[in-house]
């Protein structure tokens, strides 16, 4: 299996790289390259292609190949075969929705920044036991959404995440405006429509609504 090697790697925190992480999803590998480029463009350089099409990983490797500005991820990580497989693509980071003690021992050897999914404080917990304190807060709304992750700031005051799930334009300076939020995750910035059509303008047009909102 060929390596593809990230186009740009990550310093500092992935949190602080944009103020808004497009979660997308691809169908066609065609679409990859121009979609990457109409969201940094808009300045959004942070993508997270998700693995739920099989044309996710074929995306990955097209956008690390071809659009160097863009900081690619792997996202819907469920198993180590898909770390290894993400880290072949040239994903320069990795999110999944939930985590296993045998998921965060494959993210953490990838050697790759990783977002581990959590939806509650013992799961938090768990997770900052090994030494992680950035995580991906999923599905945000339905577990609590804001209240939730101001409250756990108490407690939990070294812990920083990602929100995302049913996050829109009108609810993510919300979120944004909370101490332990670095970014959220979304989906509205890439319209099923505007991709199929190819609309890229309507995409950097969205982008850049995002990218002002920190």
């Amino acid at each position: 299996m060929t390596t593809t090697t990230p186009s740009r790697p990550i310093t500092g925190s992935l949190l602080d790289l944009a103020p808004v992480v497009p979660v997308v999803v691809i169908s066609d590998p065609a679409t990859a390259v121009p979609l990457a480029r109409a969201l940094v463009a808009g300045g959004l350089p942070v993508i997270e292609v998700t693995l739920r099409t099989a044309a996710a990983l074929e995306a990955t490797r097209r956008i690390a190949q071809e659009v160097p500005d863009a900081v690619v991820g792997v996202g819907t990580i469920r198993t180590a075969l898909q770390v290894r497989e993400a880290l072949s693509a040239g994903a320069g980071f990795l999110v999944s929705p939930g985590a296993t003690p045998s998921l965060l021992d494959a993210m953490d050897e990838s050697g790759l920044p990783y977002l581990p999914g959590v939806s509650t404080i013992s799961e938090m917990l768990a997770v900052a036991e090994r030494g992680v304190t950035e995580m991906k807060f999923f599905p945000a709304e339905a577990a609590g959404g804001r209240p939730f992750l101001k409250a756990v700031s108490g407690p939990l005051p070294d812990l920083r995440f990602c929100p995302t799930g049913g996050i829109t334009v009108d609810s993510a300076p919300d979120y944004l405006a909370l101490g332990n939020v670095g970014c959220v995750g979304g989906s509205w910035l890439t319209p099923s429509d505007a991709v199929a059509a190819g609309d890229w303008d309507r995409v950097t047009d969205l982008a850049s609504q995002a990218a002002a909102l920190r």
